[in-house]
C-alpha cells in the first residue's frame, strides 16, 4: 500500500463487480442478512442491488432522483428522493412518504446520507445551482411509532454549503463527520449519540482546491502534483479511519482519525463517489463510481467509469446501520 507522500499509479487491487456503468453511482451499503450489496444510480432513477456471488444485479425504477437509501430493521428501506424521504417494504413496492425536507426541488435535491447507530437517518442536500450555497444536514427520527421528527443540524447561515457529503461517524459515535465537496472540506464535530448535540466543530480535512485550467489528462497520476479531487462519500473502519472518495481525483484517501493522510489508492475510474465496507468478515471495501458529464476522451482512458468496484482491506469497516421504525 502506498504512503501519505506516494501514489501507486497501478490500479489492479480493484476488480469490477459490475459490467454494466451507472451514470451516477451512490450511497453503497452492504446488507448482512441478504449479504448482497445495495447502491442507487442517482441521474437514472434507480436502486440496484447486485449479489456479487452469482455475479447478478437487479434495478428498481424510481419516480425521481435518490440521494441516498438505507436498510431498515423491520425490512425494506428509507430512502432520500428528490421530492421526499420515503419508506419502502418490498423490493420494486409501493414508497411511503414520511417526511419532506423543507427546500425547492427545482433548485435542490437529496445527496448523501446514511442511518446512525440508533437508527435515526440523516441526509445531506445538495445546492444544484452552485450559488445559494444552501445545502444542510438533517436527522429523520421513526422511533417513536409515531409522527416522523425531522430536524435541520446544520444552518447553511452559519456553515454555508453547497453538497452535502461524506457522512460518517467514528466507531465509538463520538465523532461525526460531514464535508461540502464544492470547498474541499472534511468537518468534524463531538458528536453525542442520544440527543443528537454536535459541539466543537473543526476542520477535519482541506483538500486542495480544483485549479482553474485543471483537464483530464490520461498522464497525470492521481494526487502526484496535480488535481486531488474533491471529498464525495465516505465510510469509516474499526480504527477509526476515514475512507473518503476524491470525485475528479481518480482516487480513495484513508484519512487517521486525527486528519493527516496516511494511504490512498488509484482507483479505475476518474470519478469515485462512495465507499462501503462489506462482505462477511467487512473487509471488503466496495466503491460506486459515476460516468455522466465526461469527456470522450476520459471515458476512452477509463472505460468501466460508473461501475462499482471492490478491494481487499486489511482492517474491517463498521457495517450498516438500519433505519429503526
Amino acid at each position: 500500500m502506498a504512503s501519505s507522500t506516494e501514489l501507486a499509479s497501478d490500479i489492479t487491487p480493484w476488480h469490477s463487480v459490475t459490467s454494466q456503468p451507472c451514470s451516477l453511482g451512490e450511497s453503497p451499503f452492504w446488507q448482512p442478512q441478504e449479504q448482497m450489496l445495495y447502491w442507487v444510480d442517482i441521474a437514472g432513477r434507480q436502486v440496484l442491488r447486485a449479489n456479487v456471488y452469482m455475479g447478478t444485479v437487479e434495478h428498481w425504477d424510481l419516480p425521481s432522483e435518490p440521494g441516498c437509501i438505507a436498510p431498515a430493521a423491520r425490512g425494506g428501506w428509507v430512502l432520500a428522493l428528490r421530492h421526499g424521504v420515503f419508506r419502502a417494504h418490498h423490493w420494486q413496492g409501493p414508497l411511503e412518504r414520511i417526511a419532506t425536507l423543507d427546500y425547492d426541488p427545482s433548485q435542490m435535491r437529496a445527496n448523501d446520507g446514511k442511518c446512525d447507530a440508533l437508527g435515526r437517518f440523516w441526509i445531506g442536500t445538495i445546492d444544484e445551482t452552485r450559488v445559494k450555497r444552501n445545502a444542510a444536514l438533517y436527522c429523520l427520527d421513526c422511533r417513536a411509532g409515531g409522527t416522523p421528527v425531522l430536524e435541520r443540524m446544520t444552518d447553511p447561515a452559519v456553515l454555508p454549503a453547497s453538497t452535502g457529503n461524506g457522512l460518517a461517524w467514528s466507531p465509538d459515535g463520538r465523532t461525526l463527520y460531514w464535508a461540502d465537496t464544492s470547498s474541499h472540506r472534511v468537518h468534524a464535530w463531538d458528536f453525542e449519540p442520544r440527543s443528537k448535540a454536535m459541539t466543537a466543530h473543526r476542520i477535519f480535512h482541506q483538500f486542495a482546491p480544483k485549479p482553474a485550467d485543471w483537464q483530464f489528462d490520461r498522464r497525470e497520476l492521481p494526487g502526484a502534483g496535480g488535481y486531488g479531487g474533491r471529498p464525495d462519500g465516505a465510510a469509516v473502519d474499526r480504527q477509526g479511519n476515514y475512507f473518503v472518495a476524491m470525485y475528479e481525483g481518480r482516487r480513495v484517501c484513508k484519512l487517521a482519525p486525527d486528519g493527516s493522510l496516511l494511504e490512498q489508492w488509484a482507483t479505475p475510474a476518474q470519478c469515485p463517489t462512495m465507499p462501503c465496507f462489506g462482505g462477511e468478515d467487512l473487509q471488503t471495501l466496495y466503491l460506486s463510481t459515476a460516468r455522466q458529464k465526461r469527456s470522450a476522451d476520459e471515458l476512452a482512458a477509463l472505460p468501466l467509469s460508473g461501475c462499482v468496484f471492490s478491494m481487499r482491506v486489511t482492517v474491517p469497516g463498521l457495517p450498516v446501520n438500519f433505519f429503526v421504525d
